[in-house]
């Protein structure tokens, strides 16, 4: 194929290829253990996580003096406001970063970065972003998913020497896989790099490049034509910004994170050498996903930050805001929501410190882990704006410029609320996520009887299927009957002034309980299962729970051994489990009671324009225009805007 080929059409894929691309990229084993995974699966292993692990010496040594020099220079050079007006992080405060070697907080010493652990890591990401979300993002994109952590993983020896000093001192990278029309369903890729010599021709656009407009190194994935000498598939590239035929046609404009920057890319006929190939051709998806799995936790740093923020302004406003002859704190209606801010904020810094001081061990398989407390975060941070935003009224609505130019303290509560909410979209919306978390759930269940319910397997698959999950399911079965959780002195080491134990106990019965309801759920629809996305939803969010009640529970005893808080953290580590005891008994309420079947019928109506009279009596401020921007490869049209930092 000519270089110059480009495709006429996006590929034409069906629901089974799909599921077949997503799958392939999965990682299809599992070489070490993981809580999260044993825990949807009934057995509640607390000795994967406790005795809570800690950082090693000198790595904590390092990142405490980074954290001091970063919290100095946030405090004294970063105006989050100006940020916030301006919608751009200014050029001195990128290069004062890059100074401080806050660009290669995760790149090994001996290329020049700081060598920093995931724990410090998303400590530093939790300090620079309460500063300004934008810088959060700008320095999570480009070493939790940019050209650092790909080659990181796998990466030449030579590619690391070539671009990672430039990515610790000097280089901004940006990830590059999302499209005009392709978005969690990547086997719909149209971006192409055609083998040519010692190259690969890169034509197509891709959408919402993070760090985009300023990179100057960028990873791509783009669709490899199989061919003589070549297998294909979706592949990652190094790609140098400042190459012929690179364009950044636009910079993007959001709700909130006002200084990102965020653009489209266009490639027309780029020569990328093939020794920036990263990986072989084929992986790119599994690089995607590998790099996502530890990636994914600095969604969770920030929302760490941003509910110790609420915690902090709650408490503060609420002790000097009167109402009815006392501050509004002392009013149940309001004191229930300082409540939940803070025993949620102790319960996010519990599983993001946990998840990601599991990350730096590599002694668990954390892509279950990693990925709940993505999906956990986000949802709870973005509860905790809008109960802050509810407890400051009127205030919480109005701007931090507004309530400053009348005389009050420019508290930015609807900015935390914008700003947060993209996090359910970000990396896996919340209901990929769902999806996701739940196919690595249901994984031994599939590995045994998969064939069982797979309608395209011949009748010597299923009868081995059956024979295999006759022996898996006769082992598994009868120990979701019975387990520690029944035994009242069960986990006693819990039990101080405050009595932890009892809701460990409470972990490891609902674990078996919800193993029970997902086999029922799997015996009951069978190849039907993986479109009940509204029960798979839920049996996520009931795992996430026992997750975060598990890491509080650990993380509470962990600051009583050390003399730290430990009285008030188990306090905090109570309301928690108590507050999340409610709410997974509605979940499992809602598993076998709710609409969902009554939802595909209203759905089905609307689509048909059956509700069509439903929307008279509006008008639809909406402009003129397609739904999804043409991205047919070709020259660009449009005027470069890449802005690179020098």
């Amino acid at each position: 194929m000519s270089a110059s080929t480009t495709p006429s059409s996006r590929p034409a894929v069906t629901e089974r290829e799909a599921r077949e691309v997503a799958e392939a990229a999965r990682e299809q084993h599992w070489r070490k253990p993981s809580f999260a995974k044993e825990l949807f699966l009934g057995r509640f292993r607390l000795d994967l996580i406790h005795p809570h692990p800690l950082p090693d010496e000198e790595l904590a040594q390092r990142g405490e003096e980074f954290l001091a020099k970063l919290r100095d220079f946030v405090e004294t050079k970063v105006d989050g406001g100006l940020i916030e007006r301006e919608a751009r992080i200014p050029d001195e405060v990128i290069d004062g970063l890059k100074e401080l070697g806050a660009f290669g907080m995760k790149i090994d010493t001996k290329y020049g970065g700081l060598g920093l652990g995931q724990v410090y890591y998303n400590k530093a990401l939790s300090l620079a972003g309460s500063a300004s979300p934008a810088i959060g993002v700008l320095l999570s994109a480009h070493q939790s998913i940019g050209v650092p952590q790909p080659l990181k993983l796998f990466g030449t020896q030579e590619q690391r020497e070539r671009f990672l000093p430039r990515c610790a001192r000097t280089d901004i990278s940006a990830f590059l896989l999302t499209e005009p029309d392709v978005g969690s369903d990547p086997a719909r890729l149209a971006t192409t790099a055609i083998p040519d010599g010692d190259d690969y021709v890169l034509d197509g656009v891709k959408l919402w490049t993070t760090n985009g407009v300023v990179a100057d190194l960028l990873v791509v994935m783009a669709r490899v034509p199989k061919s003589e000498g070549h297998r294909g598939g979706i592949t990652a590239f190094v790609v140098e910004t400042n190459s012929p035929g690179v364009t950044v046609e636009n910079r993007n404009a959001f709700m909130g994170l006002r200084g990102i920057e965020n653009g489209v890319t266009r490639f027309h006929q780029v020569r990328v050498p093939a020794a920036n190939r990263v990986g072989e051709e084929g992986q790119g998806l599994k690089i995607a996903l590998t790099t996502l799995n530890t990636g994914r936790l600095s969604l969770p740093a920030s929302c760490v930050a941003a509910g110790k923020w609420c915690l902090k302004i709650a408490r503060e406003w609420s002790a000097a805001r009167e109402q009815w002859g006392k501050p509004v704190a002392h009013h149940e209606a309001v004191g229930s929501k300082i409540s939940f801010i803070a025993a949620t904020t102790f319960a996010l810094e519990a599983v993001t410190d946990l998840a990601s001081q599991m990350a730096d061990e590599d002694r668990n398989d954390i892509r279950i882990e990693g990925a709940l407390a993505k999906l956990y975060a986000s949802e709870m941070a973005w509860t905790m704006a809008d109960e802050l935003v509810q407890i400051r009224g009127g205030r919480g609505f109005e701007t931090a410029d507004s309530l400053r130019a009348r005389g009050e303290r420019g508290v930015p509560a609807e900015q935390l609320l914008r700003d947060l909410r993209i996090n359910r979209i970000f990396e896996g919306s919340t209901e990929i996520m769902h999806l996701l978390i739940a196919r690595e759930a249901v994984d031994a269940h599939l590995s045994v009887a998969g064939d069982l319910i797979d309608p395209e397997k011949s009748l010597g698959d299923k009868a081995r299927a059956g024979a295999n999950a006759g022996v898996f399911y006769a082992k598994w079965l009868p120990k979701l009957v019975a387990g520690p959780g029944q035994l009242p002195a069960s986990y006693g080491e819990f039990k101080r002034e405050v009595d932890l134990s009892g809701h460990l106990r409470y972990v490891e019965r609902t674990a078996r309980k919800l193993a029970r309801s997902t086999f029922y759920a799997m015996s009951r629809w069978q190849g039907r299962m993986e479109s009940k996305q509204g029960f798979l939803g839920r049996i996520v969010d009931i795992g996430a729970e026992l997750f975060a009640m598990s890491a509080s529970c650990v993380r509470a005893e962990l600051l009583r051994s050390q003399g730290d808080h430990g009285r008030e953290a188990y306090q905090l580590a109570d309301v928690f489990c108590r507050q999340a005891r409610i709410r997974i008994e509605e979940l499992f309420n809602r598993l076998w009671t709710n609409t969902d079947d009554l939802d595909r019928k209203v759905v089905k109506g609307v689509l048909s324009g059956t509700y069509e009279w439903l929307e008279q009596g509006i008008v639809d401020p909406s402009g003129d225009g397609p739904w999804i921007a043409d991205a047919t490869p070709g020259p660009s049209q449009r005027e470069n805007v890449h802005r690179p930092i020098r």
